[in-house]
């Protein structure tokens, strides 16, 4: 029965999809449409991704990833924009994944080239409004952003 099982060559043309992309990610939904009440998509995501602090302020939206490949670093911001806390999450690791929240400020950084991983949280799909952007961290595609994922990385690399 096709639709129902997630194969290993699907990741690997989201994995293709990614590195071709000009943000370095792809998904793929595996809900049907943007109003499904639950989103549930995989995602692929290079290195060179930025993924700008956020949170969901929605008290149903909270964020549930599991790495399935590669590994991820996981930061948990306060609101001055402050690290509290930074896992690295790998399939087979001491952290698979996570479950952020509603109103926690995190972010992602993928710390290998592949890294492939399921996210779900609450639909229907809603764009973040300005007051869930963590307000120190640049914009995406902004001059600034390489150098604050380069810090971001940074709480990942040894002492």
């Amino acid at each position: 029965m096709s639709g129902i099982f997630l194969e290993a060559g699907l990741v690997d043309q989201l994995i293709d999809k990614a590195r071709a992309a000009p943000r370095q990610r792809s998904h793929h939904n595996l809900h049907t449409d943007l109003d499904a009440l639950a989103q549930r998509l995989l995602v692929a995501m290079e290195p060179d991704s930025y993924v700008r602090p956020h949170c969901h302020r929605d008290a149903a939206k909270g964020e549930t990833v599991i790495v399935l490949r590669g590994r991820l670093g996981a930061l948990i911001f306060d609101a001055a924009g402050q690290v509290l806390e930074a896992r690295v999450l790998s399939a087979g690791g001491a952290n698979v994944g996570y479950d952020v929240p509603p109103g926690v400020l995190h972010a992602i950084v993928a710390l290998e080239s592949g890294t492939v991983f399921l996210e779900a949280k609450a639909g229907p799909y809603a764009a973040l409004d300005d007051s869930e952007w963590g307000g120190w961290a640049p914009l995406e595609g902004s001059p600034e952003a390489p150098g604050y994922l380069a810090v971001m990385k940074a709480a990942f690399s040894p002492k």
